[in-house]
């Protein structure tokens, strides 16, 4: 399949790359000159490299006439770790995402996937489903979910199928530090304290190669409109940090309750994920057991990148 993929250089797009490198498909991977491929290293070389800005237009609807592809994996967003809830840069993802769309359907594409947010949802229920109630509350949840819509409208006009894969949490190699899990794993490697929160919040976390794979199993089926992407799984956040402690036999070093919790961090999210199973074969391969080993012995590697 020729397949186009967004957000290659991402955390999330360099474990697709991957996958699509793996299955054989012909794979054209945008990139903007001054992305940093760190996580692309081993395969950029494998890829077809594009070389643009996706809010470009103008530069950019050439491209896409001549690749004319059969798929589209839409992973590229403003993801700064502390900044992109609230960043304005959300509007800049969103138009770029709606113009994308509008260009493939009108280009022949038979299938647009592209990844949302649990943070669509209204997450008072704690258990969330594709049919909750969506009430985002921040930019770049509300920006997520306007493109879904608009692509689901668009996927009516056109013959163009349309999935929308909500990711719920995620962890694994190649993690920007400053989030929870790969903060505490360096933390400890280092014999350094590790201060998170009293951590008594409920999340769904799912190993990024089953996100990856999760993906794919979406766009490879005939799955539409939006589809729950976690483990299903809850699990709080101290006992996280608590299991990566006991792993790397240091629990001593874990800070519980050294910071405080965010202003609107909810409580309670995880994914009802029986549309997913049920819509394709897809089903995790890690556990979180061996899910935070795998991703601790990567972070004894590769410690000092990133």
């Amino acid at each position: 399949m020729k397949v186009l993929l967004t957000g290659a250089a991402g955390f999330i797009g360099s474990h697709v790359a991957r996958l699509l490198m793996r299955e054989g498909h012909e794979t054209y991977a945008i990139l903007r000159q001054n992305s940093n491929v760190w996580r692309l290293q081993d395969i950029v070389h494998k890829l077809t490299v594009v070389s643009c800005d996706l809010s470009d237009v103008k530069a950019l609807t050439p491209h896409l006439s001549r690749i004319k592809p059969d798929a589209c994996l839409h992973l590229a967003w403003y993801a700064e770790p502390g900044q992109y809830l609230h960043s304005v840069e959300n509007l800049n993802s969103l138009t770029a995402s709606l113009g994308l769309a509008s260009d493939l359907a009108r280009l022949g594409c038979l299938r647009f996937v592209a990844t949302g947010s649990c943070f669509e949802y209204d997450t008072t229920p704690g258990y969330l489903s594709e049919t909750s109630p969506t009430k985002p509350d921040s930019l770049y949840a509300a920006s997520k979910l306007a493109v879904e819509l608009v692509s689901e409208q668009l996927a009516k006009m056109t013959g163009m199928s349309v999935a929308w894969a909500r990711l719920f949490y995620q962890y694994g190699p190649f993690e920007d530090r400053r989030r929870l899990v790969p903060s505490v794993i360096s933390s400890l490697l280092r014999g350094e304290k590790a201060r998170i929160s009293p951590g008594d919040q409920v999340r769904d976390f799912l190993h990024v190669e089953d996100v990856a794979e999760a993906i794919w199993a979406v766009a490879s089926n005939d799955l539409r409109g939006p589809v729950n992407v976690g483990s299903g799984e809850p699990v709080t956040v101290r006992a996280i940090a608590e299991r990566i402690g006991a792993i790397l036999g240091c629990p001593d070093l874990l800070d519980v309750g050294a910071l405080p919790y965010a202003p609107s961090d909810p409580m309670f999210v995880c994914a009802d994920n029986r549309r997913l199973r049920e819509g394709t074969r897809w089903a995790p391969q890690y556990d979180l057991d061996e899910g935070l080993r795998q991703t601790i012995e990567w972070w004894r590697r590769h410690l000092r990148i990133g």
